[in-house]
């Protein structure tokens, strides 16, 4: 079986998708995927679909949908298979649980990239770094589950996801800064807090990469607008450490060429008390 969570849901056996196109049996097929191998309560799959209040016939349309994902696993295994859809899709006490290895989820492939990538990145290899945390990356092909209706259970993990993946790409850029290509990463970064304008260490970074590249104003710039923004927003400064940021550019401390250091992880600690 191959289960994509990092976009568009896709699971597939023999190249035959088991991905149902009716919204709520999407949602339980989504959420079972996201912990293969582990048993989910009835209760939790229930307040996924129906919130708090689920209706009197709550668990009766389960099963329902459970017997219509068993019977797309069956069509997808075949006659011949070894084991058979409820094997797959297994009853246990309380719960339902997708008998799959995590290995075949693209979310397992993309968290052991990026805890490879973070041991290199510790050990300052840094190309070894970007190269891993690029190809975690590219396993998204979009918002994790963009096309499936989330419920309080899937949209915890969705943000999770997320919030992971913004990590992730702010650790791909403090190795490609750590290797010297601030110039090539501006255009980036730009996009980056375009769509991220609260985020303050991609806002490091971009003031970093600018500041590198012999554009000193347009650094400055970057501060001054996420300022505004942060005052007029929330009626907050940024952060002392981007501050002692904004100081160092405007002093034009030689700290800002010292990257690769044991003291330093990332951009955004660069001035960190």
């Amino acid at each position: 079986m191959e289960i994509q969570l990092l976009g568009p849901l896709g699971a597939n056996i023999k190249g035959e998708s088991i991905v149902p196109s009716a919204g709520k049996p999407r949602q339980v097929l989504a959420l079972l995927a996201l912990h293969p191998g582990r048993v989910l309560p009835v209760s939790t799959l229930m307040e996924e679909v129906w919130g708090t209040e689920p209706p009197a016939s709550a668990l009766t349309t389960l099963q329902t949908y459970i017997l219509q994902l068993r019977r797309r696993l069956g069509t997808a295994m075949g006659p011949d298979a070894s084991g058979t859809a409820k094997n797959v899709l297994a009853t246990r006490h309380g719960g339902y649980a997708l008998q799959a290895g995590p290995e075949c989820t693209d979310v397992h492939e993309y968290e052991r990239l990026v805890g490879a990538g973070q041991s290199a990145f510790e050990q300052n290899r840094d190309e070894q770094a970007s190269t891993l945390f690029s190809r975690a990356l590219s396993l998204w092909q979009g918002p994790p589950l963009v096309d499936v209706r989330v419920g309080p259970i899937l949209d915890i993990e969705v943000m999770r996801l997320e919030e992971s993946r913004i990590v992730t790409t702010e650790r791909r850029i403090d190795a490609d800064l750590r290797l010297g290509k601030h110039s090539r990463l501006i255009a980036e970064l730009f996009d980056l807090i375009s769509r991220h304008p609260q985020h303050e260490g991609l806002h490091s970074q971009a003031m970093v990469a600018l500041y590198r590249s012999g554009r000193q104003a347009c650094a400055l710039d970057v501060y001054r607008k996420l300022r505004t923004r942060l005052i007029e927003e929330l009626g907050v400064d940024p952060s002392p450490q981007l501050q002692r940021l904004h100081q160092a550019i405007l002093t034009v401390d030689p700290q800002l060429e010292v990257f690769a250091s044991a003291r330093h992880g990332s951009t955004f600690d660069l001035y960190a008390a």
